[in-house]
């Protein structure tokens, strides 16, 4: 009976993912399997479509559909949560998804918007910098927050929408920093490739102090003068700190 109800199930499960592909169980009524069909496959649609607004705005009825279904039917989800189906279709479509009809953006348009949802849910909770810190940055060790992204994009995903759809990528890429404020208010902001440079420099290298994080920046960018980068580097990292951006360093 173990291996019949194990057979019963797979057979379920495959028919509810995929049903042009696998024949439904003999022993359950086809009423009731596309019942269960139209079910399961309309909760894992409605949420991607929750969490992915303007990738939903920017496909016709019949293109969504084919792409949550193709998702539905060749993804295997290592997650049983629904708050973590949104990195599980990311996933889907970076190493999965293979479609010459899609917009060439597509990936990066729903990374974009699926970071505001991890950023809104991560559990992270750092201390943020006083007065004295925004005075001594140069000084002291600073960090970048872990509720802050710097993101580089290929296509300007913050104004794709229904009336600007590009098909071919600018020459400069899009820099964006995306963070949660003390509020818990998630905010995307335009930069410039040297500021997320700086950022990357204290994610990848970890702390370390304002003035050695701008010299570190000087050494990869020659062609700029150093007196004007520490300089206008310091408002750059007063500004970032003033945001939650960069926070002190802990000695964890």
């Amino acid at each position: 009976m173990a291996v019949d109800f194990k057979t019963t199930q797979s057979r379920f499960a495959a028919y509810i993912r995929d049903p042009d592909s696998n024949p439904p169980p003999v022993d359950v009524e086809s009423r009731r399997m596309a019942m269960y069909r139209e079910l399961f496959f309309n909760n894992i649609d409605s949420f991607i479509a929750s969490n992915f607004p303007v990738l939903r705005t920017i496909l016709s009825d019949g293109q969504w559909l084919e792409l949550t279904q193709d998702f539905y039917a060749r993804h295997r989800c290592d997650t049983p949560y629904f708050s973590e189906i949104a990195e599980e279709f990311l996933a889907y479509l970076q190493n999965e998804r293979s479609n010459p009809d899609d917009y060439p953006f597509l990936l990066e348009l729903a990374h974009y918007e699926w970071v505001e949802m991890a950023l809104s849910i991560a559990k992270e909770a750092p201390a943020l910098g006083d007065g004295d810190f925004l005075e001594k940055l140069l000084r002291q060790r600073i960090a970048l927050s872990p509720l802050a992204w710097p993101l580089l994009y290929r296509y300007p995903v913050q104004a794709i929408g229904p009336g600007f759809l590009p098909l071919e990528a600018p020459e400069q890429p899009t820099c964006l920093i995306v963070y949660r404020d003390e509020l818990d208010q998630v905010h995307f902001l335009k930069t410039t490739g040297l500021t997320i440079r700086l950022l990357q420099i204290l994610q990848d290298q970890g702390a370390m102090s304002g003035e050695a994080c701008l010299q570190a920046v000087a050494a990869e960018f020659p062609q700029i003068d150093l007196q004007a980068l520490m300089t206008n580097g310091f408002t750059i990292l007063r500004e970032l700190a003033e945001k939650g951006i960069l926070i002190p360093a802990t000695d964890a």
